[in-house]
């Protein structure tokens, strides 16, 4: 029973991404199939969305595997062979898409608005500090009262 467990926890565990290239994908070349490996981490599946096409079992990222490798064997570099995949499918394709054009707004967005909550929290901590206590705005007898009271 122990052993029926520990089967099929490992089986559930194993990540399904050793299942995604298929043997008849694979290139004989070794220097060729490293490169193809390399590309396909860096495009994602249109369909899975989270995955690069190298982890995914989608029909279209196993098409799209074998186009980067038909490309790597017509002699194409890395570089053409992503920028032929971007103009087939969009930059959309791309786990880090290029800062160009419209992308340059999204680069600059994440470290613009950590800068301004960085500035708004340094006020909001210049300010507090600057703030007067209440017990400061009581006259004497308020605080004459006060003590009486937190004394019963």
């Amino acid at each position: 029973m122990k052993r029926l467990a520990l089967i099929l926890t490992l089986l559930m565990t194993m990540p399904m991404s050793v299942l995604a290239v298929q043997p008849d994908e694979v290139l004989s070349d070794a220097g060729l199939e490293a490169r193809a490996r390399q590309i396909s981490q860096k495009l994602r599946c249109p369909v899975c969305q989270g995955e690069n096409i190298d982890e995914s079992n989608a029909a279209i990222s196993r098409d799209l595997r074998l186009y980067v490798r038909e490309r790597l064997v017509e002699g194409d570099d890395n570089d053409e062979v992503i920028d032929a995949v971007v103009d087939r499918f969009g930059e959309f394709v791309l786990f880090e898409p290029r800062a160009t054009g419209g992308n340059v707004i999204l680069w600059l967005a994440g470290p613009l608005m950590a800068l301004i909550a960085l500035i708004v929290a340094w006020r909001f901590m210049r300010n507090r500090a600057q703030v007067v206590s209440p017990r400061a705005q009581l006259t004497e007898d308020e605080q004459k009262r006060l003590d009486e009271l937190m004394r019963d």
